[in-house]
């Protein structure tokens, strides 16, 4: 009877666990995840949300700038963000982390990233390979610095060199437009063979589908190491202890350049970014059995069972 009694006593300890683990508030089940219009961001965004609509939650994804997502943050408006590139949106999320109105996740999504200007191989072979290089070819690159869309850290860093004629860059132009549209600059200038300065990163397909040249002596414009970055999650500061088991996904989520890049690339074909992101958690089980680990669904039941069955 003892020993009965003692195994009700673990069941119910394991079903209390069971339920602690999926006891979030009921507003946990709406996430409202931030998404900047950059295909990484998109792509990674795609498979959180596509895990998550499989473990039972409601997903929802808001298009905004930057600082839009992060002061949603604040307010309760957005759950969370999974492309804080380091340092390039760095001054765009300062006052937040200042105020304490947001929080980064220790460990990065994507810890081997680079944002900085790059240019075709070719330019780089015709002598274009530093910032101090620009100048020199200003004629040729029609005085113009091709940026991505307003607002970003990245257009903010060729506006200041610009604004103090730095590198001889005073007389230039920051062309802002949409990543596609500077891809798009970037392409046509490729079948001229004419030298282009843009933003450059990586994971991006870019790094792939063209033969380029990351520019160096930058001086830390886009951060040291000549740009090397990181991505990270942002969430409010309280969201861990409200939302526990959507957290515990974030902290597993994370990704190798050459694996965003991967999901990128159909993306950029104009596949639907959800149809891509099933297509690869399908291809790839055992990496969404990690992302998975020790997650459940919103009422607590097994989390990989779940999503493997919501991909069928």
């Amino acid at each position: 009877m003892k020993g009965l009694t003692a195994f009700a006593g673990c069941c119910l300890f394991a079903l209390s666990t069971t339920a602690a683990l999926a006891a979030e508030d009921a507003s946990c089940q709406q996430a409202r995840i931030g998404v900047v219009g950059w295909t990484d961001v998109v792509a990674t965004t795609s498979v959180a949300a596509t895990l998550l609509d499989g473990l039972g939650y409601k997903t929802s994804q808001i298009t905004a700038s930057q600082q839009i997502i992060f002061a949603g943050i604040d307010k309760k408006q957005i759950d969370f963000f999974l492309g804080y590139w380091k340092p390039a949106m760095d001054n765009n999320i300062k006052p937040f982390l200042d105020k304490g109105q947001v929080k980064v996740f220790e460990r990065p999504s994507l810890p081997d990233a680079i944002a900085t200007l790059a240019v075709p191989a070719y330019a780089a072979e015709q002598g274009l390979r530093t910032f101090a290089d620009i100048a020199k070819f200003k004629d040729q690159l029609g005085g113009k610095i091709y940026g991505i869309e307003p607002g970003t850290g990245a257009n903010a860093n060729i506006k200041k060199m610009i604004e103090a004629n730095q590198f001889g860059l005073g007389d230039f132009q920051l062309i802002e437009s949409s990543e596609a549209a500077m891809l798009a600059a970037v392409g046509r200038a490729a079948k001229r063979k004419e030298p282009i300065v843009f933003v450059g990163w990586k994971p991006h397909p870019m790094n792939i589908q063209m033969k380029l040249a990351y520019l160096t002596g930058s001086q830390d414009v886009f951060g040291p190491n000549e740009g090397a970055a990181s991505v990270s999650t942002v969430t409010a500061p309280d969201f861990a202890a409200r939302c526990p088991n959507v957290n515990r996904l974030l902290t597993n989520l994370t990704f190798t350049a050459e694996q965003e890049s991967a999901l990128m690339a159909p993306i950029m074909d104009r596949q639907d970014a959800r149809d891509v992101a099933r297509k690869w958690l399908k291809d790839n089980p055992a990496e969404m059995r990690r992302l998975l680990e020790g997650v459940t669904t919103f009422d607590g039941r097994n989390g990989v069972d779940s999503a493997l069955a919501s991909l069928k």
